[in-house]
């Protein structure tokens, strides 16, 4: 290898000495003996010309754009069916949704020398480096690290196309896990709950607790969903009630049978002609044991991050694991918590209890009725057409100009979920952003609608980061938790977009409060996650029953080390609820996260007199690491102390 550089530096000159070595050491890092001759490539693609450099990164630049944006096309095309509320699924649609077709993309740019060239000729920098220089690094020099980013592993195709088709698998389990409400029974054989109210898990579950605080029947039901989502958690739900409007089932004694001829529904995915208590046989601990088992595979082949947990945090989100438990940590041990929760007692006038992790009545919609809202949000939305054709009035609602909200309204699509509903990004210009809420017969219900406003943020920042960004290598913002909070930010104005809230001193005084209490929800949540991928990894031969075992009991140490001695319940399970966990690996981090990101971009947008403007300028700064983003939206780092010292102000 020194013979090669001293060649090559010889034939290039000695001002280009630090980019041989840095480039060859790049390359031979991942060239593989198939790959051929290693110095004859370097002689035939090191490029010294700088005019012939800038062509090439120019070049690249709007390759990716074109490869990235078309599969990203293709998949969404091939998962439709099962992301949409189209009708009953094919036997096919799940293996369509779990095929990737550009599993082997990564593999052929290596094989055919594409991604070689890239490194010979672009810096890759680890994150510690670029963490140390990014003050210094301009919009072009951040652009041509994102290029190289593609290539610091070479996984091969069929251990991405497997990774895809276990987490199609496991998205596909958590989009039909449906429990219909009206089939719950109380002890005494109530039933609290509607007809027609059926609630995804884990989201509508919550929402549903939520939008109980307004209910005179409040503790019954949410009592009876916290045994729900226990039982979900710790796998002794019966598998015949899950999907299934022919049953009822009393959650605290587990007991199930045939629903009467009157009290039966239309819908659901399964029917038991003889309802049975046989409980759901560790499904969901194999959903995630599997997406576990098939990351493992691609850790050989990643030498910068060689877990799942370390490509999570150092590849993915760019914030070193250490920093993120602390920031969370920060805030689970706030002196601020017992405060805010004697408020909490205050208001709703007796102790708090477990069901309270999720209290929301700091919120504006805590006024009201969710049965007035749910006849509002349907009469106004009764399809995906009806809200996509509102999504200019909205968009102005919210501060962005006439102009820019029709423009915003032209690049996004609006589709009814299967789910509870997500955003879609577009990954090239010509395509669209996908927004798909939750619609059911009779209208988007409010919880549709407010998952919907969150999904219109998401949507923004892509229409933004995207179309409008200097450097499309740079389209996006730093991770996940950047782009959900700007969707929270979106989310906290819901009512306001409907007419029915508007912003003063004692709102934001209370939104300081629900941010907080949000925050210290969600945080507990994300560690829990975060340890029981690091339990996985200390026992790579563990069965679905014995990861259910360490889920609970890591559910149980977090609640009773962070939430026990405020909301009791001792061993309460409530943290292991998240469907995310399933389905989608390590994400659940990014939501205590982006409380504490929203919470820094929110007073620093209030602080103008244009929201539409400032959102557009923050969601043009593209990815750059999460800190230099934060910097330059809002002139800080990302920190848990404007959202702490706001809370102390508004106990004040």
């Amino acid at each position: 290898m020194l013979q090669l550089k001293a060649d090559l530096v010889a034939k290039f000159g000695a001002g280009h000495k630090a980019r041989i070595e840095r480039g060859v050491d790049q390359v031979a890092a991942l060239w593989g003996q198939s790959d051929g001759d290693l110095a004859e490539f370097c002689r035939t693609q090191f490029i010294a010309d700088e005019q012939t450099l800038d062509a090439t990164f120019k070049r690249f630049d709007g390759v990716f754009e074109q490869l990235n944006g078309h599969f990203n096309e293709v998949i969404r095309y091939l998962k439709q069916d099962t992301d949409l509320d189209l009708g009953p699924l094919l036997p096919l649609d799940p293996l369509l949704a779990g095929f990737d077709p550009s599993a082997h993309l990564t593999e052929d740019l290596f094989q055919n020398k594409i991604a070689f060239v890239a490194l010979l000729n672009f810096p890759l920098v680890p994150l510690q480096t670029k963490l140390a220089e990014a003050e210094g690094y301009s919009r072009r020099k951040w652009a041509e690290l994102r290029l190289t980013d593609h290539f610091d592993s070479r996984i091969p195709a069929e251990v991405q196309q497997e990774i895809a088709a276990v987490g199609a698998s496991a998205e596909l389990y958590i989009a039909q896990y449906n429990i219909w409400m009206h089939h719950l029974l109380t002890p005494s054989g109530e039933r609290p709950f509607p007809k027609g109210l059926r609630l995804i898990s884990h989201w509508n579950l919550r929402d549903e607790l939520k939008a109980d605080y307004a209910d005179p029947k409040a503790l019954t039901k949410q009592r009876l969903i916290l045994k729900l989502m226990e039982r979900i958690v710790d796998q002794s739900i019966p598998e015949s009630v899950i999907d299934n409007p022919t049953v009822d089932w009393d959650p605290e004694s587990n007991a199930v049978k045939a629903a009467a001829t009157q009290e039966i529904e239309e819908g659901g995915s399964r029917r038991t002609a003889t309802p049975s208590t046989a409980p759901e046989p560790n499904n969901r601990y194999q959903r995630l044991l599997s997406q576990y088992l098939a990351a493992r595979k691609a850790d050989p082949f990643s030498p910068v991050a060689p877990t799942m947990i370390a490509r999570s945090f150092e590849i993915n989100r760019e914030i070193p694991e250490a920093k993120v438990v602390a920031l969370l940590t920060e805030v689970l041990n706030s002196p601020q918590v017992p405060k805010v929760a004697a408020v909490i007692e205050k208001r709703l006038g007796r102790k708090l209890e477990p069901q309270d992790l999720w209290y929301n009545g700091f919120l504006p919609r805590s006024k009201f009725n969710e049965n007035q809202l749910d006849e509002i949000t349907k009469k106004k939305y009764p399809s995906a057409q009806a809200f996509s054709a509102d999504l200019p009035r909205i968009l102005q609602k919210l501060g962005f100009s006439k102009a820019r909200a029709q423009y915003l309204a032209s690049h996004i699509v609006v589709d009814p979920a299967r789910g509870a509903g997500h955003a879609m990004a577009a990954l090239r210009r010509g395509d669209f952003p996908h927004l798909r809420t939750r619609i059911e017969k009779d209208g988007m219900d409010y919880k549709g609608y407010n998952i919907a406003i969150h999904e219109l943020g998401h949507n923004v920042e892509q229409v933004f980061s995207l179309y409008d960004i200097d450097q499309t290598l740079l389209a996006g913002v730093p991770n996940n938790a950047f782009t959900e909070a700007l969707a929270f930010v979106f989310q906290a104005r819901d009512l306001e977009v409907l007419g029915l809230a508007k912003p003063d001193k004692e709102s934001d005084r209370l939104r300081a409060l629900n941010d907080f209490w949000s925050t210290w929800e969600i945080a507990g949540v994300a560690l829990v996650d975060i340890a029981i991928w690091h339990w996985m990894y200390d026992h790579p031969k563990a069965t679905p029953a014995e990861l259910k075992d360490a889920v609970v009991a890591i559910s149980k140490d977090h609640w009773n080390r962070f939430y026990a001695p405020v909301l009791g319940g001792k061993d309460s399970l409530l943290l292991g609820i998240y469907s995310h966990m399933i389905s989608y690996p390590l994400y659940l981090p990014d939501y205590p996260l982006g409380h504490l990101i929203a919470f820094q971009v929110e007073e620093h947008i209030r602080k103008s007199a244009d929201f539409g403007q400032q959102f557009e300028r923050i969601a043009k700064i593209g990815r750059v690491v999460p800190d230099r983003w934060m910097i330059a939206a809002t002139g800080q780092p990302i920190s848990s102390g404007p959202l702490l010292r706001a809370v102390e102000v508004a106990l004040q």
